[in-house]
């Protein structure tokens, strides 16, 4: 951005450029499940979890499951999803323990809307919960509980721009593959040639659960 960058600094600029929301928009925030939430947390495969620690600086981490294994409905107040292995940074995960309230995106593939759910979250070793998220028998050692203050569908709009869901649109060459990336940018002593076999999906893919 420019020195002539015209910043704005209240709410009520802010109304000025985007106007206000229609009675609808402004109003369809709920605070606990209906039966069609139920059915989209079951059939998302797929969600981004946004937190912020206690200055403020934010993550966005993914997560994914097969449909049905992403999420438990604990009540129609709250939800739980299991953590996975990965890099093992945690970083949502700290901010949680300073600051809980989070935002997550459920995704279902093909679809332009999206549910989305806010509130307070919790990092849990229930023993109970795991079960219920087992994948080819291999358990959790982690649950996230989120307690919903706030559930509502986004508008497709986003991704009818963006043309997420068009195969047409999809350009997987236009950046270097990610074998070439990690070594350029996460360099760890390792070719190239080694980085492509261990990205390779039949041998990445032994690490997921």
């Amino acid at each position: 951005m420019g020195n002539a960058a015209t910043e704005i600094t209240t709410v009520d600029e802010l109304v000025a450029v985007l106007g206000t929301p229609n009675e609808r928009a402004a109003n369809k925030g709920r605070d606990r499940l209906l039966e069609v939430d139920r059915r989209w947390l079951s059939a998302s495969p797929f969600c981004v979890l946004a937190t912020a620690d206690a200055h403020g600086r934010c993550d966005a981490s993914p997560k994914g499951d097969p449909p049905g294994s992403l999420v438990h409905v604990i009540d129609d107040r709250t939800i739980a999803i299991a953590e996975r292995p990965g890099n093992r940074r945690a970083d949502g995960y700290r901010n949680i323990l300073t600051n809980p309230h989070v935002g997550i995106e459920f995704l279902i593939p093909g679809r332009g809307d999206t549910l989305r759910i806010n509130g307070r979250a919790r990092l849990c070793v229930d023993e109970g919960l795991f079960d219920v998220f087992a994948v080819d028998g291999k358990r959790p050692v982690l649950v996230l509980v989120v307690e919903i203050e706030d559930v509502f569908f986004h508008c497709a709009k986003a991704f009818l721009r963006s043309g997420l869901w068009k195969p047409e649109t999809w350009d997987p060459g236009a950046v270097e593959r990610r074998a070439v990336i990690a070594h350029d940018v996460e360099p760890d002593g390792r070719a190239v040639t080694e980085l492509d076999e261990y990205y390779r999906e039949e041998n990445y893919a032994q690490g997921l659960y």
